[in-house]
């Protein structure tokens, strides 16, 4: 397997007595797209200011590209393009003019990739036009132009949707996903909405309360235990034997939720038959990222934790 183009391990920040990171550890590999889900106030917000250089984390290593980031961190730098909050142009010059500004920072950046740059993120038709005159959109849009523009391995974005209308949100997801594909980019992206991250996202780690308190593989079906949902009955029986028989049963409303491999299934139902239960149905289940959410933030209430 290569090496993450992302590494941080045991990663902790404390601002006076405040504990606002502990012991955040997370690997971002070559064109995944990982989304960072928490509430505000949650840390995502410090954790990428730290990775950018923007805050000093108080112990544990970051490595960017095979770059540590306290030992080389410029060369560690060269492979970030990030967005942290609302980018930030010269308003009274052309969305051209301000990455022709910026291309001028880095090495080796000619005009043919501003154009193609240009092209990718579908602003052709408005880049010789002042910034003053951008929809917030297109200001996005020229934003995200910037941050890829001396092709970063790694992309990170900070609630890089706020403000953006439906229509906005979804072109701006779909510039994402052709990042990811066409140039093999890795992008780390913090939000704190879930329909976002479930539509986007390769995995999304849950943070609360400065830790990370679980991760959801949303892409790659390989990678999960596979779940099916039995509308069976005498429901308590069958619950019984499937516990008996090591199916891990779970009650799902009327139902009852196994974990169980699809290629599995017709086993499964042969043996429930054979136990003389009446099976009406079994049906792939697919535990939601809310679900997911939810656990976590019942967990916590549980523990007598409220969210931040």
């Amino acid at each position: 397997m290569t090496e993450p183009i992302l590494h941080i391990e045991g990663l902790d920040k404390t601002i006076g007595k405040k504990h606002i990171l502990k012991n955040i550890s997370l690997d971002v590999r070559q064109g995944e797209i990982i989304g960072l889900l928490g509430p505000n106030g949650s840390g995502k917000t410090t954790l990428i200011r730290i990775i950018v250089g923007l805050l000093k984390k108080n112990s544990g290593t970051i490595t960017i590209n095979g770059f540590q980031h306290d030992a080389d961190f410029e060369k560690a730098l060269e492979s970030v393009g990030a967005i942290v909050e609302n980018p930030e142009f010269y308003p009274y010059l052309t969305g051209w003019e301000n990455l022709k500004h910026f291309a001028n920072m880095h090495k080796n950046i000619k005009e043919d990739r501003l154009q193609e740059v240009i092209e990718r993120v579908g602003l052709a038709n408005a880049v010789h036009d002042k910034v003053k005159t951008y929809s917030l959109g297109m200001r996005q849009r020229l934003g995200i132009a910037q941050a890829i523009l001396h092709r970063p391995k790694l992309l990170i974005l900070d609630e890089p949707t706020n403000g953006l209308d439906p229509g906005g949100m979804k072109d701006f997801r779909n510039h994402l996903k052709e990042l990811a594909e066409l140039e093999g980019t890795s992008i780390l992206f913090a939000t704190h909405l879930l329909r976002e991250v479930e539509d986007l996202c390769d995995r999304v780690i849950i943070i609360q309360k400065g830790e990370i308190k679980t991760e959801v593989v949303l892409r790659g079906a390989a990678e999960k235990e596979e779940k099916a949902v039995i509308d069976i009955q005498p429901a308590d029986k069958a619950f019984e034997w499937l516990s008996e028989q090591q199916f891990a049963p779970e009650k799902n409303g009327g139902g009852i939720t196994v974990t169980v491999s699809k290629k599995d299934i017709p086993a499964l139902n042969r043996a429930l038959v054979g136990q003389d239960f009446l099976v009406y149905s079994i049906m792939p289940y697919a535990e939601s990222l809310e679900d997911e959410f939810m656990k976590v933030t019942t967990a916590l209430q549980e523990e007598g934790e409220t969210n931040v």
